[in-house]
């Protein structure tokens, strides 16, 4: 039986992780700042389902919370850093208190909760790591450079993680999602506090977000990092959905053509 963390399980992917991976009998911490939500959403706690609250942000409950994983399952064989939100708006349009509150939950909070974790993964000689990301972690665009920023930055943690830790037995990878129908764009996310009539970009790429193609299924893409924890060699990078794999793509081959110019 394997035993999941994963962050952020309130809602939209973490959420349906949390599901799927109790589905097929393995066992769930899922953590939430709300936690009431996640319980109720998962159908109330049982044998293999551990409720913990966690605000990602802080140290001390990103211990408790794998602390208390420890004590009821024993070990983590999967850490799912999934808790995340957004920020719409031009670079210019984003106050360092947006971009601090930004960076607060989606790069240290990752660090915060990996680093909780990883004791008991090197002591298990054994683990898989998946950082949620973001087509726009690899391929940033106008009215969401400071997200992506945050992202990107994830990544690169992930980069060094996943050479830090081979030597023990621990795989990494970064999951890259393009649009999905979570709500994301409206209950995680928000604007950029300077108003600066110049620019629309911030509209318009909520505009894309919202009514771009049809957003992919949250339960595909958590069929695809449930299909990571059995994977001989996972994959260090994972695009998920065709909009992430176009724009990652183009990004990449404009690299290329750079290089060879």
């Amino acid at each position: 039986m394997t035993v999941w963390f994963v962050t952020g399980t309130s809602s939209g992917f973490g959420l349906e992780i949390a599901r799927q991976a109790l589905g097929r009998g393995d066992a769930v911490v899922a953590t939430a700042r709300r936690p009431q939500l996640a319980l109720d959403a998962l159908g109330g706690e049982h044998e293999r389902l551990l409720v913990a609250p966690l605000d990602v942000r802080s140290e001390e409950e990103s211990r408790a919370a794998v602390d208390a994983a420890v004590a009821r399952f024993g070990r983590i064989d999967v850490l799912v850093n999934n808790a995340g939100r957004g920020l719409f708006g031009a670079v210019e349009q984003t106050t360092p208190a947006d971009a601090g509150a930004l960076f607060d939950t989606n790069v240290l909070g990752v660090l915060a909760v990996t680093r909780a974790a990883l004791p008991v993964m090197r002591a298990q000689r054994s683990g898989r790591i998946v950082l949620m990301s973001s087509m726009g972690g690899f391929a940033s665009g106008a009215g969401f450079g400071v997200y992506a920023a945050s992202k990107a930055a994830v990544e690169a943690m992930g980069e060094a993680l996943a050479e830090e830790l081979a030597p023990f037995g621990i795989a990494v990878t970064i999951v890259q999602p393009g649009v999905f129908g979570t709500g994301f764009a409206v209950s995680s996310s928000e604007m950029a506090s300077d108003v600066i009539d110049d620019y629309v970009v911030a509209a318009e790429a909520v505009d894309r977000y919202d009514d771009g193609e049809p957003p992919g299924d949250p339960a595909d893409l958590a069929a695809a990092v449930i299909g990571l924890a059995d994977a001989p060699e996972p994959p260090l990078r994972l695009p998920v959905g065709a909009d992430a794999v176009g724009r990652i793509r183009a990004k990449a081959e404009a690299v290329l053509a750079g290089l060879r110019a």
